[in-house]
């Protein structure tokens, strides 16, 4: 039997922190204290049960998107399927690509159907779902990648935006990629979406063949990896800047056809210092790290 889930308020005693296996989330509610507390009580109450709801239809959850693919039983595994389904008839990619925003969703959504809440993040390991009551803001500040914790750039959140979802990908993340972006943060309707469209954009920040990348094939790391024997990065060596340039347009490429698709509302690509930035819209430019309140979200 495996050990129970782990719910616990972090030292701030603001924050909830709730862990079961794989998934490690971050939790803050805004509003009344009492309206707080049933939201805190809601996403524990949903939290407990969603690991053995996964493992339960993890066979299918890990078989590529085809189009018109029978849906899962499981409300987040109808997320994780749901985001996957553009992608599904141009690339390879499971529903396993959009399990962490599908996550932050639906313990965002316990917590909102249980309480009025002004402001609210679920933050999956990076993988955001927002809540946003009218006239209220958060800001989003990017990291250069989940080692390094310095952020390159930070974004305010309006609630009269679309976005309600962030995620982040790349090949220093805890998940496997196929591509070698630092880190490609993508904003989006919804947590779920944003987690697959930065896969697939991650994906496509490559120089395919170069000798400085080092790639192995997942399953030699993670014999029940989705991607089977797939080559992920493993490192990357110092590249030239024409290379770098190179790397990012086909992301940059990928990024703009999503957005015109109305996929994303905004991508951020990052690789060894560069960065370029795929906006819908002026009101979602990126602004220079300046220090920042607690609402500040990381992504």
């Amino acid at each position: 039997m495996r050990m129970r889930a782990q719910i616990r308020f972090l030292a701030d005693q603001r924050r909830l922190h709730l862990q079961d296996g794989p998934i490690d989330l971050i939790i803050e509610a805004f509003g009344p204290v009492g309206e707080i507390e049933v939201a805190y009580r809601a996403a524990a109450q949903r939290f407990v049960s969603v690991l053995d709801e996964l493992c339960g239809e993890l066979q299918l959850l890990r078989q590529p998107a085809r189009q018109h693919d029978p849906l899962p039983a499981g409300s987040v595994a109808r997320r994780m399927v749901a985001a996957v389904a553009p992608y599904a008839e141009r690339n390879f990619i499971t529903p396993m690509a959009a399990v962490a925003g599908a996550v932050a969703e639906e313990i965002l959504e316990s917590m909102t159907s249980a309480a009025n809440l002004s402001r609210a993040y679920v933050n999956d390991g990076g993988d955001i779902a927002l809540h946003l009551a009218p006239g209220e803001q958060l800001v989003a500040g990017m990291a250069d990648g989940p080692e390094r914790l310095s952020l390159f750039a930070t974004l305010t959140l309006d609630s009269n935006q679309p976005v309600r979802g962030i995620a982040t990908s790349g090949w220093r993340g805890r998940s496997f990629s196929l591509g070698i972006a630092d880190a490609v943060t993508v904003l989006a309707e919804r947590a779920a979406m944003a987690d697959a469209a930065a896969t697939i954009i991650a994906n496509a920040v490559d120089l395919p063949g170069h000798p400085n990348v080092v790639r192995v094939p997942a399953c030699d790391l993670a014999p029940d990896s989705d991607l089977g024997a797939r080559r992920i990065t493993q490192n990357v060596g110092e590249l030239f800047e024409s290379e770098i340039a190179a790397a990012l347009d086909a992301g940059v490429a990928v990024s703009e056809s999503l957005l015109s698709a109305g996929l994303i509302h905004s991508a951020a690509l990052h690789l060894q210092g560069r960065t370029r930035v795929v906006v819908a819209s002026r009101a979602n430019t990126l602004e220079e790290t300046r220090p920042c309140d607690r609402s500040l979200v990381h992504a």
